[in-house]
């Protein structure tokens, strides 16, 4: 089967230095032979989680949006790249909402599959930002992709992003690892390599 990597644009540019930045990614998973789709989330207005826990009932977001539509195409998907420009040092709020709900609404469709975060700025605050999103991943047994460094590109316009010779680099080799991994994990199942048995412990913590 094609393996499908979707790459979720959280910027409210559709077409800026994030786009171009997941553009170059992209263009090296299809080299890789992998299937990609870039998914922008939009402009519309996204709500945050509310814990109202609907979705432990229905198994989807009660708010029906962009993070539903994420999590029903992610059930097809084998890998993710999260992106989002720099804003006060942080990931924009519009993309943290989606990820709050999504992994909180449909956990299941994202366990096991490697995932990675980018993310483009003018000067800083990118690794602030990636340890944000990360967490996503560290929490829903995802293997995080990384790079020869930290996952950035920096620029004011997309066409900046291409000056950033380091940062070009990064994202290909992203892609590449992304796709090393995707394909290690395909062999692995062929071989008869079964998800790890989990223990499942109970915090002392008592509300």
């Amino acid at each position: 089967f094609i393996m499908k990597v979707l790459l979720v644009n959280g910027s409210p540019h559709k077409n800026g230095c994030t786009y171009t930045a997941l553009e170059e990614i992209s263009k090296t998973l299809q080299e890789e032979g992998i299937e990609t789709e870039i998914f922008w989330i939009g402009t519309k207005p996204i709500s945050g989680c509310i814990a109202c826990k609907t979705c432990v009932k229905t198994g989807k977001c009660v708010f029906d949006d962009v993070v539903n539509e994420i999590t029903t195409k992610a059930k097809d998907c084998d890998g993710f790249i999260f992106a989002s420009p720099v804003y006060y040092a942080h990931p924009s709020a519009r993309l943290l909402a989606v990820l709050d709900r999504a992994f909180y609404s449909n956990k299941s469709v994202f366990v096991y599959k490697p995932g990675a975060c980018i993310f483009s700025a003018r000067r800083a605050g990118q690794v602030a930002s990636m340890d944000v999103v990360n967490k996503h991943f560290s929490i829903s047994h995802m293997p995080i992709v990384s790079a020869n460094y930290w996952n950035e590109v920096f620029g004011s316009e997309p066409e900046d992003v291409y000056k950033d010779a380091e940062g070009v680099a990064t994202m290909q080799n992203i892609a590449k690892n992304m796709s090393w991994l995707l394909k290690s994990i395909k062999a692995g199942k062929k071989a008869g390599l079964e998800r790890p048995e989990l223990s499942t412990g109970h915090t002392n913590f008592h509300h």
